[in-house]
């Protein structure tokens, strides 16, 4: 069959030959050739500063092997080598690196060999981290990647840390707290006494010996010995003084000798040098004005209610509410060096008064509101309450509420308390009704309730203590405790006291004692009132309702005076002021000073407590044609400083901060803010009537 097919043998003998020659070349040719197993390389999310380092495959796709170059293009990327040897038919990895910034990156890696080019696209993120602090102690935060955020977790048992007492020491983290062992204060030295405060750690004081019963002796304490009796230095004052005869120490014993010339006989005060003994005679050099630390313009005319602050400070700033120039009504603000700090404008342009400021905020009052702006240098309006909007109590229907200085106080977080008086919108309408609301530190209402007593709504204070306890006190009485309702959103009252004769409104409290209407002090807890004694005084005497202050174991007042014993009236100008000094447990009087010179009628405008037991005045005061300002001290009975303001200013108010006072006054049509630096003479930190929180209105003394 095959011999009759000459052509098919034909065919086969081809095939076996080899077949025919194309002019294509088979896949998996003798020749290299390369490819890539991806086009992209996402690097995804990388910690800014961190090397990330991935894989790019290439794929021999021919026989023999080949050598392909790289390189980036763009971005933060970099190559580990810059060329590879690739086998036929095999594969190898080449490392791509990105070094991560801040953002997203692209890039482009290519690939080359022979005549063929392969592109890659590069992407990664550099991620910022955030700084992550750990909460507390035996806390651990680490930046998570992925989510963005810090991750906190509880550090591992015995990790060192330090405890938040001082007087713990070599801390050591237990189940998430830090414990540290108690620290050893004694230094071994029995002339000090030592202890140890959790916000300072040890603190040591020197052991004060008794003193002796001879004046010419002093206790003093030696390591070896423990307290012992020495002689006083010699010279020393032991009793009476003046400058013709002296008391003084020689060799331990008293004696009276005829005062040495120069002795001195009066100390020196930021306005005038010490004094000394001159030919019998204590002499001093001339007083001069007591010029200003600073003196800064208000641009306006401050804006107050009678009784309530001028000037209102809190930490290192001060805060007015001013009206006037082309700003109209506004509050200001200032460093205590008198740089201004905000400049906030009031809504409507109305004026407000001040009340009270702490860190949650300065609250003002306008007609039939309260406002809250805040403190911080931003000065912005944070909350307004409208009066009429608060819940009305029983039979307060047609009637109008009011509030205002001495009847808001601020509590401890920020919440504020006033007392709102509902009255007829004309006097003589009869009916009246009041109400305690406290508000929170957003102004939202968190609890109000209607009191019983309608004295409340006339003349009436409020306070609070250091633990955020709150008093009530109507001129006259009744004194009471005001606490949360059980159960309620109201208030309930606890009595202390029905009664007060012959008193104003005026309420202080400082630790367990309260001195209301100038004339009771009374526990905070009840029990019976121990009555200042007034009765004791000189004809005319007539207690001022303000301003009044109680710290420690004292109550400090002032009054009005009368030197005319026939019985009349004096008239304004024959009067003066008087300061006196109460035993705040038994009432009697330590003891009292004219605040005034008798033939100088005047005006007082603030005081404050200095030094503990010294009082610190700012007075204005008639003399002759003009009107002088002063600057005064007080302490035992004795008038320290009397110091004149420069000029003839008009003063309407002044407030102590640190050893400074800051006084509003106007100069030649001029409004101004000034500030006197009692640290020359008053080297302990001044304690004023508070105006932060606790402020009753009718003040209590800054711890």
């Amino acid at each position: 069959m095959l011999r009759s097919h000459p052509w098919l043998m034909l065919l086969v003998a081809f095939v076996l030959a080899g077949g025919c020659r194309c002019d294509e070349p088979p896949v998996g040719g003798s020749r290299g050739d390369f490819d890539v197993e991806r086009r992209e390389l996402d690097f995804g999310r990388v910690l800014e500063g961190d090397t990330a380092r991935r894989p790019v495959t290439v794929v021999g796709t021919g026989r023999a092997s080949v050598t392909v170059s790289a390189l980036v293009r763009s971005g933060p990327f970099s190559l580990a080598e810059s060329q590879v040897s690739v086998p036929g038919a095999g594969s190898v990895s080449l490392e791509v690196l990105f070094a991560a910034g801040n953002g997203p990156a692209e890039g482009t890696l290519v690939l080359s060999a022979g005549g063929r080019t392969v592109e890659v696209a590069l992407r990664g993120e550099g991620v910022r981290p955030l700084a992550c602090l750990p909460s507390a102690p035996c806390r651990q935060s680490r930046f998570e990647l992925e989510t963005g955020v810090c991750v906190e977790t509880e550090a591992p048992d015995g990790a060192a840390c330090i405890p938040s007492s001082r007087c713990q020491e070599n801390g050591r983290c237990q189940a998430g707290a830090c414990v540290g062992s108690p620290r050893t204060c004694d230094d071994g030295n029995p002339c000090t006494g030592d202890a140890c405060a959790p916000d300072q750690g040890c603190i040591t004081s020197p052991v004060v010996c008794p003193a002796p019963s001879n004046p010419c002796r002093v206790g003093v304490c030696d390591r070896e010995r423990g307290c012992a009796e020495v002689d006083a230095p010699d010279l020393v004052v032991c009793g009476k003084v003046d400058c013709v005869t002296a008391r003084l120490c020689f060799s331990g014993t008293c004696r009276e000798v005829p005062t040495p010339e120069g002795f001195l006989c009066a100390p020196a005060t930021p306005c005038q040098g010490e004094g000394h003994c001159r030919a019998g005679e204590c002499a001093r050099p001339p007083v001069e004005e007591l010029a200003p630390a600073f003196a800064q313009e208000l641009g306006g005319e401050p804006s107050f209610s009678p009784g309530g602050p001028v000037l209102l400070t809190h930490g290192e700033a001060l805060y007015a509410s001013v009206c006037g120039g082309d700003a109209g009504c506004r509050l200001v603000s200032y460093t205590s060096e008198g740089f201004l700090r905000f400049e906030t404008p009031y809504p409507e342009g109305t004026a407000r008064v001040l009340l009270a400021v702490s860190d949650a905020g300065v609250v003002l009052h306008e007609p039939g509101a309260l406002e809250s702006y805040a403190s911080s240098v931003t000065g912005a309006l944070q909350w307004r309450v409208p009066l009429a909007s608060l819940e009305a109590p029983p039979g307060a229907e047609g009637l109008v509420p009011s509030t205002g200085a001495g009847r808001v106080a601020l509590g401890p977080e920020g919440e504020v308390l006033s007392l709102v008086s509902w009255t007829p919108p004309e006097a003589g309408d009869g009916g009246s009704a009041a109400a305690l609301v406290m508000l929170a530190p957003d102004g939202g209402v968190s609890r109000q309730g209607a009191l019983e007593d309608v004295g409340f709504a006339g003349e009436a204070r409020v306070a609070l203590d250091s633990r955020g306890e709150v008093f009530l006190f109507a001129a006259g009485g009744p004194l009471v405790h005001a606490g949360p309702e059980d159960g309620g959103t109201g208030f309930q009252s606890v009595p202390l006291l029905a009664e007060v004769p012959e008193s104003g409104a005026s309420l202080a409290v400082a630790g367990d004692r309260l001195f209301a209407g100038t004339r009771a002090f009374v526990g905070v807890d009840g029990g019976l009132p121990a009555l200042a004694r007034w009765d004791a005084s000189a004809p005319g005497v007539r207690p001022l309702d303000e301003p009044v202050l109680l710290l420690d174991d004292t109550g400090y007042a002032f009054a009005r005076t009368c030197p005319r014993t026939d019985g009349t009236a004096c008239a304004p100008a024959e009067e003066g002021v008087l300061l006196r000094a109460f035993d705040a447990r038994a009432g009697a009087v330590r003891w009292e000073v004219p605040l005034l010179p008798d033939e100088a009628p005047g005006v007082l405008h603030e005081a404050a407590l200095v030094q503990g037991g010294a009082v610190s005045a700012v007075t204005s005061m008639r003399l002759g044609a003009e009107t002088r300002a002063h600057l005064q001290v007080f302490a035992e009975g004795e008038r320290l400083m009397m110091c004149p303001l420069p000029g003839t200013p008009r003063v309407v108010g002044a407030t102590y901060a640190g050893h400074f006072v800051y006084v509003a006054l106007e100069r030649e049509g001029t409004w101004r803010l000034e500030a006197f630096d009692l640290a020359p003479f008053i080297t302990a930190e001044t304690r004023g009537w508070s105006q932060g929180p606790g402020v009753s209105g009718s003040r209590r003394a800054r711890p």
